[in-house]
């Protein structure tokens, strides 16, 4: 029986005065990884009531490929702005679907 999917919820919330640079930080990362080995779905979705409140929503073959996710070129290259666009560290949520 194959694993089940891994999904995770990430959420970003920009600092004041840099929603639109982060979104196009966001945005930058969406191509690069749908190709990942492993990525099934990588969308990326921004708030209806508070622009700049941003969640990916993602789903991943395994924890490797997700892992793998998070040490690739592309994020680890947008990581360090992560300080001066973010109010706050990222949440970063994983599940399993059970039903």
């Amino acid at each position: 029986m194959p694993e089940p999917l891994l999904t995770v919820v990430a959420e970003l919330n920009a600092a004041p005065g840099k929603e639109s640079e982060l979104r196009d930080a966001l945005l930058a990362l969406i191509a690069p990884t749908r190709v990942e080995d492993g990525c099934v779905q990588y969308d990326l979705h921004e708030s209806t009531d508070t622009p700049g409140q941003f969640v990916f929503y993602e789903n991943w073959t395994s924890r490797d490929h997700l892992d793998r996710h998070l040490a690739s070129p592309h994020l680890e290259a947008v990581k360090p702005r992560f300080g001066e666009l973010l109010a706050a560290p990222p949440r970063i949520l994983t599940y399993t679907r059970i039903g």
